[in-house]
């Protein structure tokens, strides 16, 4: 099996740059984010 990334960028800018993700690291990523541990307001 080939290694696969996910993909990110702006919607609004599709010509732009990408971040590419590993699947493990994008799932963490949307956890912490779904979890709040990575709010920055007090």
């Amino acid at each position: 099996m080939a290694n696969r990334l996910v993909g990110v960028r702006d919607s609004k800018d599709p010509d732009g740059p990408t971040l590419s993700f590993a699947p493990t690291a994008w799932t963490s990523l949307l956890t912490d984010i779904k979890g709040g541990s990575l709010d920055l307001t007090p």
